[in-house]
């Protein structure tokens, strides 16, 4: 019998296969993982590196948006629905917030709360369980302020005293012309 004599070279193009299939596995795994930390759309994220310098010093968001409440609560709420693992630095800018502050970071935790329910609802759970463990009397109140459903945004919603077609059609069905020399009702 003759022995086949096997050249290393044609082993070359195999372990460069092994070595791309390994490569495209770890990276695949890494965007998994990062895909599922978020409960907002790509174009709603906050880019990685503002999550980075915010878990490196959470107070530098205090000092950027002093006595800006709602920017406060508006910009932590994106950190958190981008990526849930800023949850992690939340105590740590608590520590170092006014009484306003942490009433605007529970507001904050909510809106985030709120919107992950929906897409991320393991997410949402981890918010609730963060404010419920919390020991601030503040924070919680900033949080139960904060209504259940987020009201629509005011494009899409109507005065409430609106009437779209007051002046030009009356009765109970608004199918009778109206008088155009009536006198208009005043505003309230």
């Amino acid at each position: 019998m003759s022995e086949i004599t096997v050249k290393p070279d044609n082993f070359v193009p195999t372990r460069w296969r092994l070595a791309a299939i390994a490569i495209a596995l770890v990276v695949s795994g890494a965007m998994t993982g990062t895909s599922r930390a978020q409960c907002v759309e790509r174009s709603e994220r906050v880019p990685q590196i503002v999550l980075d310098a915010f878990a490196a010093e959470p107070a530098s968001l205090l000092r950027q948006l002093r006595s800006e409440k709602e920017k406060l609560s508006g910009r932590l709420s994106g950190y958190l629905v981008t990526d849930i693992s800023a949850l992690r630095s939340v105590p740590a800018l608590v520590r170092n917030a006014t009484q306003a502050d942490r009433a605007a970071i529970g507001a904050a935790l909510r809106q985030a709360e709120m919107r992950c329910r929906a897409s991320k609802p393991d997410a949402a759970r981890k918010i609730g369980d963060f404010v419920g463990k919390s020991s601030d009397s503040a924070v919680r109140s900033g949080y139960s302020a904060e209504p259940d459903d987020p009201p629509p945004p005011l494009m899409a919603r109507a005065p409430a005293n609106s009437r779209s077609s007051a002046g030009l059609m009356s009765g109970e069905w608004k199918t009778d012309v109206a008088d155009p020399f009536a006198p208009m009702p005043l505003p309230q």
